[in-house]
């Protein structure tokens, strides 16, 4: 399917037939046309941005495909999953862009698991100009009001980082990120901005590029920073960022990949390539979530919010509640336990003996995968899974899947499913 995201000025008169269309910034008068992001550029200006041009067609880049993502359905496709998406930004430089169209195609393939075509054109909408304001934050750190994306910005802190805090609007856990921020010490400069993303028809809710729009919105932040070299910090840990096949079925994409280490290494090679000097850090790569909790640096602070936090894939179908057995669920309850305090989370199904037989394959995945790696060694349950990695990088990304696997281990005993 084929997806156009241009400026206003740009938009052809009549779309090709099947193609939908969105507009950067501002609608278009054509009533079919979605937008993406209306009015910010007025927003951003009041805020002080005043973005390269390559980091501005970075964040174009971004939102497009997210528009992209959300609009073509995956029932749609030959095997109700893959798709083939043909998107066509206009930026404000494309040249880059053509000349790492491979590595950008590639990318995407890694991400959603989709097999798409890039063209990339003139036109797009220019940069704000906004009067900049003196900045004493020294990074950019990303805060999701999830538990990982906490204990990253903790951590920082503590260890004299002055983080700009960015997040994406997201229903309640706005309210979260900005309470985050304001604890942290860095309310004033906490950035939240939306894709904005608005069309007709059904969406797709797979949305396995959803993460782009947050490295967008980063990359953005760091326009704000004193120095030319910047750093993101990425925290999540290391067993959901490699995200195992819990059982052969769930291969690829069929698992998100959010930061899986070999997208994140493509992103990396790209934002190089376009001379944004900007460096992905994942600190806790090689620990799990139980880890990260147990060796937060103020465990004080973390005690009064992590329980707050919001980790579930099913939060919004259970009214804004955690579900208590979806994967991240699990993965937190085993964490928590681990840490070795009281799970004050509200779950919908606090015990997995109780979470009923319908949609309870998650609890079903995590017990096979257990089994697997108990009944025939770790590197039996892995196979090609770390197939990505370096030789270096390979015996870390093991542990911490063993590590991640123990834990969860313990939460499947506790409640009886083992």
């Amino acid at each position: 399917m084929k997806i156009i995201c241009s400026s206003v000025d740009a938009l052809p008169d009549s779309l090709p037939s099947g193609a939908l269309a969105f507009t950067f910034l501002e609608p278009s008068s054509q009533p079919e046309v979605g937008r993406i992001a209306n009015g910010w550029l007025r927003e951003l200006e009041k805020e002080g941005y005043a973005p390269s041009v390559s980091v501005w067609d970075f964040i174009l880049f971004c939102f497009s495909v997210y528009a992209a993502d959300v609009a073509v359905l995956r029932k749609g496709s030959a095997d109700g999953w893959t798709r083939q998406i043909e998107l066509d930004i206009t930026l404000n430089d494309p040249d880059p862009w053509e000349e790492n169209r491979h590595l950008v195609e590639n990318m995407l393939r890694v991400l959603t698991g989709d097999f798409w075509t890039l063209q990339f054109s003139t036109g797009g909408p220019r940069p704000p100009k906004g009067q900049r304001r003196l900045c004493d934050r020294d990074c950019v750190a990303l805060l999701s009001g999830g538990l990982d994306s906490l204990i990253g910005g903790i951590d920082a802190v503590a260890q004299g980082r002055k983080p700009i805090f960015v997040s994406q609007l997201a229903f309640e856990d706005s309210a979260r990120q900005v309470t985050y921020a304001n604890a942290l010490g860095g309310g004033d400069w906490h950035q939240q901005w939306s894709h904005r993303l608005v069309f007709k028809g059904k969406k797709e809710t797979s949305t396995r590029a959803r993460s782009m729009v947050f490295y967008g919105l980063g990359v953005l932040a760091t326009s704000l920073l004193p120095k030319r070299k910047t750093e993101i910090l990425v925290a999540e840990n290391g067993f959901i960022s490699i995200n195992p096949p819990l059982l052969p079925g769930r291969i690829a994409s069929l698992s998100t990949r959010t930061t899986y280490p070999l997208f994140m290494s493509m992103l990396q090679e790209l934002l190089e390539a376009l001379g944004i000097e900007t460096s992905l850090i994942m600190p806790y790569r090689f620990k799990t979530k139980g880890e990260m909790l147990r060796e937060c640096v103020d465990q004080s602070l973390l005690k009064k919010y992590a329980c707050d936090t919001t980790s579930c894939g099913r939060f919004r179908t259970y009214n804004r509640t955690h579900c208590g057995r979806c994967v991240p669920c699990l993965v937190r309850k085993a964490a928590i336990q681990y840490w070795g305090h009281v799970d004050t989370t509200n779950y919908k199904f606090s015990s997995l003996s109780s979470s009923g037989k319908t949609k309870a394959d998650d609890p079903m995945a995590v017990a096979c995968a257990v089994l697997s790696a108990e009944q025939n060694g770790i590197d039996f349950f892995l196979g090609a899974t770390l197939s990505f990695s370096t030789q270096a990088d390979r015996s870390s990304y093991r542990r911490v899947i063993e590590q991640g696997l123990c834990e969860l281990a313990v939460l499947l005993r506790r409640d009886g499913i083992l």
